[in-house]
């Protein structure tokens, strides 16, 4: 074979590798993505959901899953967020493995009942998005510590005086990783959430469990 022969056909293979890869690129979620990194782990948690039901990190085992925290009497950013939690569920209703934690703020007033009557008039599925309620120390500590949404040093507060309230949303993996914080206001940031779920559900083995080090800088 002479040396223009040659060359077109590793001209030829080289076109054809790089077609193949822009393919998995375009049509297969996360291919040719970096991977996202591990932030902290979700330590274990027990609340109760708007149907009344105990939930705790064992139901969320082996899925991915968006954690938020709200309050059903604001009127600022949590209406904002739900509706787009409300769009991000209704376009990942057909993931068995995806699931949305709403973690209120306010247990004082959110009741269970109160919890229900609010995810019904979002028409969110009990299977799928979970309102939870319980000891506001415990819900705090797991923004905090758990999902990163809040300094862990305001834990040193008064809970009595402490009122967390944020707009960020944190993506958790299959092994109860953090593995990235989200903007839940902006279109761009929820655009990249949804792939990024797409990426996870994909993802079969967890990444190792590291220390939680966002605000600890460690």
């Amino acid at each position: 074979m002479n040396k223009k022969k040659l060359g077109l056909l590793i001209g030829f293979f080289l076109l054809l590798f790089i077609c193949f890869y822009f393919a998995l690129v375009r049509w297969v979620p996360g291919f040719g993505a970096p991977m996202l990194p591990v932030l902290s782990y979700v330590p274990p948690f027990s609340f109760d959901n708007q149907q009344g039901q105990r939930v705790t990190d064992k139901d969320v085992a082996g899925k991915v899953y968006v954690a938020e925290y709200f309050f059903t009497t604001c009127r600022g950013i949590c209406p904002r967020m739900n509706v787009n939690m409300k769009r991000l569920s209704d376009d990942l209703a057909g993931e068995t493995d995806f699931r949305i934690l709403s973690y209120t703020v306010d247990p004082e007033t959110d009741s269970v009942g109160r919890m229900k009557h609010y995810a019904d008039s979002l028409g969110a599925d009990p299977q799928r998005w979970w309102f939870l309620t319980g000891r506001k120390d415990s819900l705090y500590h797991l923004a905090r510590n758990g999902y990163l949404l809040d300094d862990p040093k305001n834990n040193a507060l008064n809970i009595n005086e402490q009122f967390l309230h944020t707009q960020f949303v944190a993506l958790v993996d299959r092994g109860g990783h953090v593995r990235k914080i989200y903007d839940g206001l902006k279109q761009d940031e929820l655009d990249e959430l949804e792939k990024d779920v797409s990426v996870l559900l994909k993802e079969k083995a967890a990444a190792p469990r590291i220390a939680n080090s966002l605000y600890t800088n460690q």
